[in-house]
């Protein structure tokens, strides 16, 4: 039985990869370790709270003593880092929360993989590291100079250098992988597709910065986990794999296929003063990921969205006690 330490299990794409984990690798046990910030949520655990391979523990990854003590207690074999404050326009109103998890966190889970030996050690970053691109650049790959643009995408670029100088000075072993834009089940609704579905099926307006003509390439989260999966198992140590779903789309056209999808017209778009700095394209050129490890998206653009929208509209209770907040009790007796 191999154990692994998850950090960030409770938030969208932690909680996707514990549930898949926990699901199609009865070899594995999790430890998840999350700080039940605003984005954690346990109800996107359910039905795998009480799972003999899952260990939940409610604690802080810039904990040295809590991480130390969780390595040596649960033998951790690996580390897969999904610990992060990631909302772009949080970080241009609050970008020191950024720098202190994001950053000062990696380095305290970093300390403890070298201080104990932990066999392998998975960062999970993003695109956004790289900058922006043109209309006609070519896609990012893992040569791409760093170039981030935001203090969230500043902090994830900083740890990603952090991850680099453990593996070549202390010569730990870690991989890197930087995805495209994340979407499906359990994603907090401050994030564009569950926003903007809640907003639909509520009769609200969907705020579109600028001129909507953004792009991002959009990657289901369940091809995202297993992505990182075939990293963590299969990864050579000390590189970097870039995870895309070869979807790119305009932020506009991404609000009208949710627009029709839900039956609705496009009366509801709202275009607003686009944000500080914003981003004019991301797109990842995925093919090392696919050609050296044989991982490649199973879900295509128009299946994911569509079975996004179902899930939503099949767990209006799960965005109603996000939306209010009122998800945050079912822990608050707990942890709080």
């Amino acid at each position: 039985m191999k154990t692994i330490l998850v950090t960030g299990g409770a938030g969208f794409i932690g909680a996707n990869f514990v549930r898949m984990i926990l699901s199609e690798r009865k070899n594995i046990k999790v430890v998840n370790l999350d700080a039940l910030t605003y984005a954690g949520n346990l109800e996107n655990l359910s039905g795998f709270m009480e799972n003999k391979n899952h260990d939940f523990v409610h604690g802080d990854i810039r904990s040295h003593e809590l991480v130390e003590k969780l390595l040596k207690e649960h033998k951790i074999d690996g580390i897969i880092n999904f610990a992060a404050e990631s909302h772009v326009d949080r970080s241009i109103s609050s970008p020191g929360i950024f720098i202190d998890t994001n950053i000062s966190g990696a380095l305290n889970l970093l300390q403890c993989a070298k201080e104990l030996g932990v066999k392998r050690f998975l960062q999970v970053s993003t695109d956004e590291v790289y900058g922006s691109l043109s209309p006609d650049e070519d896609k990012f790959s893992e040569e791409t100079s760093m170039k981030p643009n935001s203090p969230y995408s500043a902090s994830k670029a900083a740890a990603d250098h952090l991850v680099r100088a453990f593996q070549h000075t202390y010569h730990i072993d870690t991989v890197i992988t930087r995805c495209s834009n994340n979407y499906g089940p359990y994603q907090f609704p401050e994030k564009m597709i569950p926003l903007c579905i809640n907003n639909i099926r509520n009769g609200k307006q969907i705020p579109v910065y600028g001129d909507g003509m953004q792009i991002r390439d959009w990657l289901y989260v369940y091809d995202h986990c297993t992505a990182i999966m075939q990293v963590f198992e299969k990864g050579e140590s000390g590189e970097v794999y870039n995870i895309g779903g070869n979807n790119e789309k305009t932020n506009l056209a991404l609000v009208k296929t949710l627009l029709k999808l839900l039956g609705k017209d496009e009366s509801l778009i709202k275009f607003i003063k686009d944000r500080p700095g914003h981003d004019r394209r991301y797109a990842i050129d995925n093919s090392k990921i696919t050609n050296s490890l044989g991982w490649k998206p199973s879900v295509t653009f128009e299946q994911g969205i569509a079975r996004t929208v179902d899930w939503y509209l099949k767990n209006k209770a799960w965005l109603d006690h996000v939306t209010s907040g009122e998800y945050q009790k079912y822990y608050e007796k707990m942890y709080k």
